[in-house]
């Protein structure tokens, strides 16, 4: 069974978390991301999951923080990495904001990686006051899938388009 890392990507509300549990339906899936030791990190200290821009700035402040300081994220990522090797899980899910941590990420996997970017016309925001968020389409990834269909129809688009790949 050959594996697959996809390093998924996309701005708020894209649908990113949908599609991964939708694929989780129809593959043995790990979903992760690069911002999951920063946000325990942030509960502990008083974040209370807010999404609204000063949240969505403040870990991402913190995140840059920690990957200066002692690329956290990136270690971490690696140890899930490590237990979707040895499990019997299909595709991992990976979760990344910034351009320069995709690519760190990608060229330390063994294994078939590719990166997708999520799009669907969202209303509201477009600027959410970080690079984190505000520079997510200008990286140049390998795939992309538009999330514009009735959410009924959307499983069976994204399993079809999961399925060309692996």
């Amino acid at each position: 069974m050959e594996k697959t890392v996809i390093i998924i990507n996309g701005k708020g509300g894209a649908g990113k978390d949908t599609l991964c549990d939708m694929a989780a339906k129809h593959y043995a899936v790990r979903n992760v991301s690069a911002i999951t030791p920063i946000k325990e990190i942030a509960k502990n200290y008083g974040w209370n999951g807010e999404k609204d821009s000063k949240s969505r700035k403040f870990l991402s402040d913190l995140k840059r923080v920690f990957i200066e300081y002692n690329d956290l994220p990136t270690k971490y990522l690696l140890e899930q990495y490590e237990l979707f090797m040895r499990s019997d899980e299909r595709l991992m899910f990976v979760h990344i904001r910034e351009g320069a941590e995709i690519d760190k990420l990608k060229s330390l996997i063994k294994t078939k990686c590719l990166t997708l970017l999520v799009r669907r016309p969202i209303d509201g925001a477009e600027s959410w006051g970080n690079a984190s968020d505000d520079e997510v389409e200008q990286y140049g990834y390998d795939l992309y899938y538009d999330n514009d269909k009735p959410l009924e129809e959307t499983e069976s688009d994204f399993i079809e388009f999961l399925n060309k790949l692996i």
